[in-house]
């Protein structure tokens, strides 16, 4: 088994699950001695259409990375300091990928308890990383 880090990662979407999720790894990481670490990962809008090739406008990834790199640099501002990492990517994979190369001991995430047809077209993130983790997953749902 691989030695884990005190760290503790929260992937935020900046909803409330996800700030109360922040709230409950700050309060385990300083009884467990671990640092919080803040991760949001952002996916770029790809359109395709037959016979087009896909292609975003020149500059829209750079201003959509910069606003997502404000925003959470903020995020972590408002939460007493907390060290942010910024990805982008495909959600599940991204935040499982940060918490291998961060050594986390856990995952800390929202979760926007969808339920039926919702859940199965927009599927789950925290239920993708709860089966592919290979450490504990909390999830935290916001108030109904």
């Amino acid at each position: 088994m691989k030695e884990r880090a005190k760290v503790i990662l929260v992937p935020v979407d900046f909803e409330e699950a996800s700030l109360k999720a922040i709230e409950l790894a700050k309060d385990l990481g300083a009884r467990l001695g671990h640092e919080v670490v803040l991760l949001h990962i952002y996916q770029l809008p790809v359109y395709t259409y037959p016979g087009l090739e896909p292609a975003l406008m020149p500059g829209f990834h750079a201003e959509v990375s910069a606003a997502a790199s404000r925003a959470v640099q903020q995020l972590s501002a408002q939460t007493g300091g907390l060290r942010a990492l910024l990805r982008d990517g495909d959600p599940p994979t991204e935040i499982l990928a940060a918490a291998d190369e961060e050594k986390a001991a856990m995952i800390v995430m929202g979760t926007h308890g969808r339920r039926g047809l919702s859940h199965l077209f927009l599927g789950s993130v925290a239920e993708q990383v709860i089966r592919k983790s290979d450490v504990p997953v909390l999830t935290v749902r916001a108030a109904r």
